[in-house]
């Protein structure tokens, strides 16, 4: 009989690892996030992401996972920063073409671009890039009927961006699962927050780049789709890499365009799109991730509640160099000068 290692004798095994590097990301001493640090200084910044995000959400629903991917991307990196929002130029390198970031394939900016504008007439100089995007993430999950929870806010845009980080930071699509476990472990998030942060992925869609190998390649035979679910993939995603990359398809292919508990049922009938989700329900390691995965699934107020908390807990990932060193970007996409 082979016995293998327990989910939890491995997690501890990775905190181990994990919290002395975790300590630098999060110090201590950073400023405390409040919820109403711009009472005085724009008191209608909530209002006026909230106009922004109902527009960009009711033209094309998809904008919602957009802005919620971007602020994923960006709190995984050097903490919740703006980071992830700067463009290359001469003296610095930016996030944006990472290979975890799809080489480009992350949109949404144009809508954060858009916000600020908005935000710097109204109060210029005011309301960090950083938090804007914070904001507008929860927005975008409540426009399509997900949860609603507060956004601390009082974070600082950061002067740096971090290529390498970015690259080995965030979880890709066919990683398998104490690999993706150790990436929020590093983070400071726990495994129920991990398995409630990617119920995102019921309002995702997903490249062909990143199910290809889920339909053809190594991971294929490892947690099986079903022969309808799989024919219906091949006609998007053609076998030959290189060859529609760029095609895509829904997560949840039931309700793509509403935030609820749908994501989990997939899971638990195998057809998980991406394999780092289907690995949360069907991996050997996966004794204390599948029983999450079987809540949510029959519970969606028990998804609600704690997606909403891993939200804030994520949220408040803070780069300490950006509170010392940090500032109010005037354009979201570039340091000032």
């Amino acid at each position: 009989m082979v016995v293998y290692p327990s989910l939890i004798t491995l997690q501890c095994f990775i905190v181990l690892i994990c919290i002395s590097i975790f300590s630098s990301t999060v110090a201590a001493s950073d400023p405390p996030l409040t919820l109403d640090y711009y009472k005085s200084t724009c008191p209608n910044v909530f209002d006026i992401v909230r106009k922004e995000m109902e527009c960009h959400v009711l033209s094309d629903p998809r904008n919602a996972a957009l802005i919620v991917r971007l602020h994923f991307h960006d709190c995984f990196v050097q903490g919740c920063d703006g980071s992830i929002l700067l463009d290359d130029t001469i003296d610095l390198q930016g996030e944006k073409r990472a290979s975890t970031n799809g080489l480009n394939s992350l949109k949404g900016f144009r809508i954060i671009d858009k916000i600020k504008n908005e935000l710097e007439s109204e109060c210029p100089g005011i309301v960090s890039c950083a938090d804007i995007l914070t904001i507008a993430a929860r927005d975008a999950v409540i426009l399509v009927d997900g949860p609603y929870w507060d956004v601390p806010v009082g974070r600082k845009d950061s002067k740096t961006a971090n290529y390498d980080l970015a690259s080995q930071n965030i979880p890709t699509a066919n990683e398998g699962l104490l690999g993706i476990i150790s990436k929020f472990l590093y983070q400071g998030l726990s495994v129920t927050d991990m398995v409630a942060l990617s119920g995102a992925h019921t309002i995702g869609m997903a490249r062909c780049e990143n199910f290809r190998d889920r339909i053809y390649g190594t991971t294929s035979g490892k947690n099986p789709l079903s022969d309808s679910n799989l024919s219906k993939l091949k006609s998007v995603c053609p076998a030959m890499s290189g060859s529609g990359d760029n095609n895509v398809t829904a997560m949840d292919n039931v309700t793509p365009d509403l935030f609820d508990n749908s994501f989990y049922h997939t899971l638990l009938r195998g057809e998980g799109l991406l394999n780092s989700d289907q690995e949360m329900y069907s991996s050997i390691y996966g004794i204390e991730t599948r029983k999450l995965v079987q809540k949510y699934a029959a519970d969606p107020v028990a998804f609600f509640n704690q997606f909403s908390d891993s939200m804030v807990k994520m949220g408040n990932i803070t780069n300490s160099d950006s509170f010392v060193d940090g500032e109010v970007r005037r354009n979201c996409r570039f340091v000032n000068t």
